[in-house]
């Protein structure tokens, strides 16, 4: 039920088509335009025709069946057959199914995927090649392969192991291990309660190889599987090859039925405290398990209505919400309620909130009074009113767009429909229907809708925080909180409805004095009577988008140590605050039915404006970029509830591993340069109110400084009357600022660093930075990339799967310009503390190798491929000529420009690669961090 609401109608990419239906209990007309079949093994195929993005597809096995078919000695094994399918198959021998797709640009981890749940396993290739029919055929075969014929070969079993355990270790966080203590108490008596998929560190070290095999064998079929094909190709031809290749994979006999997990109903309230020490804050909530519409149920209109009620509920309470948090001092830290799916058959209404150090009581009964204002008196019109207003809204835009579909919406409908029975419509009935249908929804529909949440039965209170320095609501405390809320006197919502223009008075202008034509990029240059330049360029790929940048150098270098925490946080402040005459809800509530948004941004070297409409409302964010630069708003109230929600958070933060470890980072990359300022109870001190005002107003003013990049889909002769307008009537000091250069850089030679913290779960986390100071070029930044895929490549042959060291190595390659050149590389992975100083070692091998021997060129072949297919894909997209402009305006190179990608990478080989490792590593500036438990 929840893939329909929050994909279909939040962001309205399910696609329906035909007549309007009047019967509520009328059937769904199936999506013709979708191809849907069954082959007689049991195999169920679904295919669509999508050109988002052109001549590429993506292949998809969608399998029912996951944790929760497991039998003891099996879990984990769901997870580990699903890495099974990657090390070896009837086709593809070992790594086969890898090296054969990088060939093609089709990257591990990037295109190759799959995730395994608790009810299902789902295999992915994504962003091939179309153009090419051997390629498709190999994808398919590679899902034959998948569906029936995995070699799971005991010597590759057996070296999978130290990956899954080293995956085991890097996702127990915090937050894992607060589910796996509530897991027990919210699904009492289920499967639920005993299967989180990654499973048990001892099956998976020591389970025999024929227990994976079984569970193979048993589940692996035929009748629970489903092939889902989506792209840019001809769908009859890609029917009949189906046919061809998977009809053969023989059915199971006898199958074992496939169950349905229940959770049993309970009127007890169960209790469940979950805490950790490296839990930094305390969250209460309350979770009532619901049953989900029955598979009849859902193939019908009152099922999309249903649907609508639950998104019109989740909004209006959560915008009550967001009215709590303007005041100085809100009773807690966050919030939320409302209806969300569960699991495969249950959904859930949950009433949750983050809470103050020691503050769950007074927080929990907050967010139980607003639920009880709802449960008593409902919401009011004018709230309905206005999201119903903001979904059709929403809704003519996607309409609008209904050609820019990305293959991974089909696929996900229907996946959503093979698992769940969740219905698949064109979008063009769904577009049809629904505009027709929202406006007779009352607000006693609403209501009704809300009140099926508002249960008495299968309710757990979870209480999550840390573990020390923290008193938590007990059992009885909690319910007495919500006997107290039942009981008192709670005034019903008044909606103070916002109304206005957003300007009211007459602006000046100033016209177009000079304007230069960018035949290179199809844009022009406008320089205003003010001195802003304006660039436009009209970009159609996308047809509801409209894009705003703005840049204007200088930023928080400006400013001395002692300003940096108010210079740093002005923007998010003033973001929170609103804009002239109204506060952010006041403003939320006069935009209504607009798509349209304006912020500004202050970061270290300059300052930037940011913003987005349809091309209908264009001009609503001109207005609100006029008000952010002449009328900004600053509330000392919302400045003073921002300010104590941020200290309250701060509680417990300071046991946190991770936080030490990211301040230790910052210090250290830093070479604990003064600047360097660690988020603490001192620098929420350091928050100034009016040292905020007035660094904003400097920073975000003098448009004559500013460059506007202006790109989307609206014309011209539109746009430049409303520049000259709004931006035009920006006013101007003609300043020249640019940056300040502070010689804020990372310590010179080699440093070594170990750092000893208290871990939970026994872990090393290895760092290893290498900066080198060199000319910046795009050459040189290609080169940069070549090289993190080349070593991407080699730690995940070497140190993940061969040495089973560790689940993935993350590698960073950056290069700056400002505030001076350099070229950056950074590896970091998790691990086994008794084998960091090791798989480190393997880290610096391969910087070794590399720079005394050049790559392969199926290496370098592989990599460069994937790049080409990247650049190829991202090229029709509207911001990529936003970031090629502003590129060119800040560097004075023009990145789409043939000859500075694809001409440099045609002349390009292994060798210059081996020369730019050199160039990068040796002599480089190195920083190894190394974090473990201690001892």
């Amino acid at each position: 039920m929840m893939n329909l609401r929050i994909f279909l109608f939040l962001t309205c990419v399910f696609l329906f088509s035909g007549s309007h239906a009047q019967d509520l209990s009328a059937p769904l007309p199936a999506d013709p335009n979708m191809v849907v079949g069954k082959l007689p093994n049991g195999i169920t195929y679904y295919l669509r025709h999508n050109e988002e993005p052109k001549n590429r597809a993506d292949f998809y096995i969608i399998r029912n069946a996951g944790a929760l078919l497991e039998n003891d000695d099996q879990d984990g094994l769901a997870h580990f057959l699903e890495h099974m399918s990657f090390n070896g198959t009837k086709n593809f021998p070992g790594k086969g199914i890898i090296t054969t797709l990088e060939k093609y640009g089709v990257t591990f981890g990037g295109n190759i995927n799959a995730y395994t749940a608790q009810n299902e396993t789902v295999y992915n290739i994504s962003a091939v090649p179309a153009t090419d029919v051997k390629l498709l055929d190999t994808c398919l075969l590679i899902l034959h392969d998948w569906s029936y014929y995995l070699t799971l070969d005991g010597d590759e079993i057996d070296a999978e192991r130290g990956v899954i355990s080293e995956e085991w270790r890097t996702r127990r966080t915090p937050q894992f291990r607060l589910l796996a203590q509530t897991m027990p108490v919210l699904f009492k008596d289920s499967k639920y309660a005993v299967r989180d998929v990654i499973g048990s560190l001892d099956v998976i070290k020591n389970f025999k190889h024929q227990t994976i095999r079984d569970f193979y064998h048993e589940w692996y079929r035929t009748d629970l599987e489903a092939i889902a094909v989506v792209g840019d190709f001809d769908v009859a031809w890609m029917e009949r090859r189906i046919k061809e290749i998977f009809s053969s994979i023989p059915a199971v006999k006898n199958p074992k039925p496939r169950p349905f997990f229940e959770i049993p109903e309970h009127e007890e309230m169960y209790y469940c405290l979950a805490t950790d020490k490296e839990v930094q804050q305390s969250s209460v909530s309350i979770t009532t398990i619901l049953p989900g519409a029955k598979a009849e149920e859902k193939n019908t209109h009152r099922y999309l209505k249903d649907n609508l009620l639950v998104s019109f509920c989740n909004s209006m309470i959560d915008a009550r919400i967001g009215e709590l948090m303007q005041q100085a001092n809100p009773p807690f830290l966050g919030g939320n309620i409302g209806f969300s799916g569960l699991v495969r058959g249950y959904d859930s209404y949950g009433i949750s909130v983050s809470a103050k150090p020691n503050g769950e009581a007074e927080a929990l009964e907050a967010i139980l009074t607003e639920n009880e204002r709802v449960r008593r008196y409902g919401f009011t019109s004018t709230e309905l009113e206005r999201v119903k207003t903001n979904m059709l809204v929403g809704l003519e835009a996607s309409y609008k767009e209904k050609d820019r579909v990305p293959h991974e919406s089909f696929i996900q409908s229907m996946q959503a429909h093979f698992l769940e029975q969740e219905p698949m419509v064109d979008f063009e009935y769904y577009y049809r229907y629904v505009t027709r249908l929202i406006p007779t929804i009352t607000v006693e529909e609403v209501n009704a809708k809300f009140a099926e949440g508002n249960t008495g039965r299968n309710r757990t209170i979870v209480i999550n925080g840390p573990s020390e320095g923290v008193a938590h609501l007990t059992r009885e405390e909690a319910l007495a909180i919500m006997d107290k809320v039942s009981r008192a006197d709670i005034a019903p919502y008044q909606d103070e409805v916002a109304e206005g223009s957003l300007i009211s008075e007459d602006l000046p202008g100033s016209e177009v004095v000079a304007e230069k034509a960018l035949p290179d990029f199809e844009a022009v240059e406008w320089t205003l009577g003010n001195g802003a330049k304006v660039v436009f360029r009209k970009a159609d790929y996308e047809k509801e988008d409209v894009a705003l940048y703005a840049y204007s150098k200088g930023g928080t270098s400006l400013y001395d140590t002692e300003l940096l925490p108010s210079a740093t946080n002005v923007s998010n402040f003033a973001s929170a605050m609103g804009v002239g005459d109204f506060d952010a809800i006041a403003l939320a509530k006069l935009l209504t039915g607009k798509m349209a948004s304006c912020e500004v941004g202050i970061g270290n070297l300059a300052e930037t404006v940011s913003g987005f409409s349809s091309p209908g409302d264009f001009e609503t964010m001109l207005q609100l970029l006029y008000l952010r630069f002449e009328k900004p708003r600053f509330d000392r109230e919302m400045f003073e509830s921002i300010r104590n929600r941020s200290r309250a958070a701060l509680h417990n933060m300071g046991n946190s591993p991770q936080m030490i470890m990211q301040d230790s980072m910052s210090l250290i990359m830093s070479n604990y340069h003064p600047r360097t300022l660690l988020y603490n109870e001192a620098y929420i001190d350091r928050l100034d109110f009016v040292q905020m005002e007035r660094i904003y107003r400097e920073r975000i003013k003098d448009a004559s400084d500013f460059v506007f990049f202006i790109v989307g889909n609206i014309n011209a002769e539109t746009v430049k009357p409303l520049v000259e307008k709004y931006i035009g009537s920006l006013k101007s000091d003609y300043r020249k600022e640019t940056w300040r250069d502070h010689g804020v850089r990372c310590p010179k030679g080699k440093t070594v660093k170990v750092i000893e913290l208290d871990f939970e779960t026994p872990k090393a986390t290895v760092i290893t930075s290498f900066l080198t100071e060199m000319k910046y070029s795009v050459r040189n930044n290609l080169c940069n990339a070549i090289l993190k895929g080349i070593l991407n490549l080699r730690y995940t042959e070497n140190i993940r799967e061969k040495e089973g060291g560790t689940y993935g190595v993350n590698i960073d390659a950056s290069s700056s310009r400002e505030p001076y050149t350099c070229y950056t590389m950074v590896m970091a992975f998790d691990c086994d503390p008794e084998r960091a100083d090791y798989l480190k070692s393997l880290i610096y091998a391969e910087t070794e190798k590399i720079m005394q021997e050049a790559s392969t060129t199926e290496e370098f072949n592989k990599v460069v491929a994937a790049m080409r297919k990247g650049r190829e894909q991202s090229k029709p997209h509207n911001s990529y000529w936003m970031d090629a402009l502003y590129d060119y305006y800040l560097t004075g190179i023009n990145p789409a420009d043939p000859k500075n990608f694809e001409e440099i990478l045609d002349k390009l080989t292994p060798k210059d690669i081996q020369k730019f490792a050199k160039s990068l590593f040796k002599g480089a500036d190195v920083v190894d961090l190394t974090f473990r438990p201690k001892k």
